[in-house]
């Protein structure tokens, strides 16, 4: 499944889209707790690079529910909630080059799709 805030991933993915209409932050909230309920983090949920950071867009993957919590996953998406609230502090959102950041939000999620195939 792709927990996403982004509309090119829903456009391109409806059928494996769990759309939330809001923040980054709601999307990581969102993972957190479907982390919780035992499912599996495929992609990281910050992205690799500060610059995209600020990017209003994020899309992650998540696999199977497997009903079991894995610890370090539970930890790496907190962690993830609070790295990004730290750099928002100081920051917000990109919204001016929006459209750009739909657009490399979606390659990343297709790179990632590419390397995880049959995982999710």
């Amino acid at each position: 499944m792709i927990i996403t805030n982004n509309p090119s991933v829903v456009e391109k993915y409806p059928e494996k889209v769990l759309f939330i209409d809001g923040s980054v932050e709601q999307i990581l909230i969102k993972v957190r707790d479907l982390v919780y309920e035992g499912y599996d983090l495929i992609s990281h949920p910050l992205p690799a690079s500060l610059r995209i950071m600020f990017s209003p867009y994020r899309s992650i993957l998540i696999g199977r529910n497997n009903g079991r919590l894995d610890p370090l996953q539970a930890q790496i998406v907190e962690d993830s909630i609070h790295k990004y609230k730290s750099h928002m502090d100081v920051r917000g959102a990109d919204k001016v080059n929006s459209d750009d950041y739909k657009l490399m939000d979606l390659i990343l999620l297709e790179s990632a799709l590419d390397d995880e195939k049959g995982k999710w």
